[in-house]
């Protein structure tokens, strides 16, 4: 019986395809779904900046909670990709569908949980950061209530994403992605200005469209995954969960888990500083975490491709493909950052300009967000080129299941070296100082990226057959 359900290595694209095509093939739906995500989420900051600037830094200030469910959304779903890409590399069918269906049963844990916890801390949140701005703390308290309480449709949608592509297949995620974003897209302007009928909801409108957005994600996913034939079964008959499955998941998705949230604490960190300077500093600093995702997301978008490569081709132990899919990762991550750095050096007013209320508009150069944000965009954005290293860096220890080093770096740079380092280069240079610890940390997090890699290569890559 068990020669019957062993699968020859062979049988996968991932173990027999030209590496750089396999990349290509794989990444690229991603990436374009990442920029759709991307995409959404500077439209949906642009048409909320237009109610006004309390709106948008109301906004800006849910972005942790929001960053959250990510955290716990994509962590989770990272540990289920890589293990199925792995259990699919080592031949074992049942036991990659084994992991799938636990993805999807601690997606649901997850979201739930999460909702009833953020039910209860959102207005302490709020209080926490809006105090003596009563339209700020009221604006995001709603906002913050709908897209946090019914993050569950989140969490499914992003299991479904993770556990097609740790079969291999891209192009499904990318529908689901995409669809759901544009869906989002459509419903903002009519939602938040009343258009075609509806009535005017402001700020909740781009919440509700949110959560509508991430409903039609989420069914697509779950219509792909149970009603289309998969490498993988699905099937929940005779389920029960399993400790050891559970364990396994995790010691790859809880750091990824925690490293993901250590950037909430980050960006909630960071709200608190610059609060001290102004309202306007936490909206630079929300304008340029939306910025920023249209050049990080296709890096991320590059990540999910070559995840499942490396971890399927470690699964196989053939050193020489895993690694060459590292190579070419790289380079092509290299080269988005490049890119996006020429961007933020070049157009910071022009993209700033995007979130303008009117009347900040009327005074052009001379407002407080271009005179703040401009140089704020271009300090930030030379971390862009190591980022590319530390998050491919990354993606191998995931593939290879070492997760806690991924968590090691991110705390590292997200926690212990930018906040210090943003308190303390404010308090030397005022608040375009605090600009200058996004580079600072991410140059010393390389470099501990690159020791811990070529630790685990002497002792766990190094000796996989050529």
């Amino acid at each position: 019986m068990k020669e019957e359900i062993i699968l020859q290595p062979q049988e996968n694209k991932m173990g027999t395809e030209r590496v750089s095509k396999l990349i290509a093939g794989m990444a690229l739906p991603a990436m374009f779904s990442m920029l759709i995500q991307a995409l959404y989420n500077i439209v949906d900051s642009i048409y909320v900046a237009k109610l006004s600037q309390d709106a948008l830094t109301a906004v800006s200030l849910a972005f942790p909670l929001q960053s959250l469910i990510i955290a716990l959304g994509v962590g989770t779903g990272v540990g289920v990709n890589s293990l199925i890409a792995r259990r699919l590399g080592a031949g074992n069918r049942d036991a990659a569908s084994a992991a799938a269906r636990h993805g999807l049963v601690l997606a649901v844990i997850s979201g739930l949980v999460y909702g009833l916890v953020c039910f209860l801390i959102m207005k302490p949140f709020f209080g926490a950061f809006t105090s003596g701005q009563p339209a700020i703390y009221e604006q995001g308290v709603r906002y913050g209530y709908i897209v946090t309480v019914l993050s569950v449709f989140a969490m499914v949608s992003i299991a479904c994403e993770k556990i097609i592509q740790g079969t291999g297949n891209m192009v499904i995620p990318m529908i689901q992605n995409v669809t759901g974003a544009v869906v989002n897209i459509i419903l903002d302007p009519i939602m938040i200005f009343g258009l075609l009928g509806c009535p005017k909801m402001g700020i909740v409108g781009a919440a509700v469209a949110t959560v509508i957005g991430q409903v039609v994600s989420m069914v697509l996913g779950l219509c792909f995954l149970f009603l289309r034939k998969q490498e993988i079964d699905i099937g929940f008959r005779g389920f029960r969960l399993d400790g050891s499955v559970i364990l396994q998941i995790y010691q790859v998705g809880l750091p990824g888990i925690v490293m993901q949230s250590v950037m909430s604490v980050m960006t909630a960190g960071l709200n608190g500083i610059l609060a001290g300077y102004s309202a306007t500093a936490v909206a630079v600093l929300g304008i340029y975490f939306k910025l920023q995702s249209f050049v990080f997301m296709p890096v991320f978008g590059l990540n999910q491709g070559a995840l499942p490569v490396m971890g399927y081709n470690f699964g196989a132990r053939r050193r020489e493909r895993m690694m060459q899919a590292y190579k070419v990762s790289l380079a092509a991550a290299a080269a988005i950052m490049a890119a996006g750095t020429a961007l933020f050096q070049l157009a910071p007013g022009l993209m700033l300009s995007l979130f303008q209320s009117s009347e900040e508009a009327a005074l052009g150069a001379a407002s407080p967000l271009m005179q703040m944000g401009v140089p704020a965009l271009r300090t930030i954005s030379i971390c862009f080129i190591p980022a590319a290293f530390g998050i491919i860096n990354s993606t191998v220890f995931q593939a290879i299941g070492r997760g806690m080093n991924s968590l090691i770096v991110s705390v590292c740079r997200q926690l212990v070296i930018i906040l210090p380092a943003a308190w303390l280069f404010g308090k030397w240079w005022g608040v375009n100082g605090t600009w200058y610890a996004f580079p600072f940390a991410e140059i010393f997090t390389l470099v501990l990226s690159f020791v811990l890699l070529y630790r685990d290569y002497k002792e766990e890559i190094s000796k996989l057959e050529a």
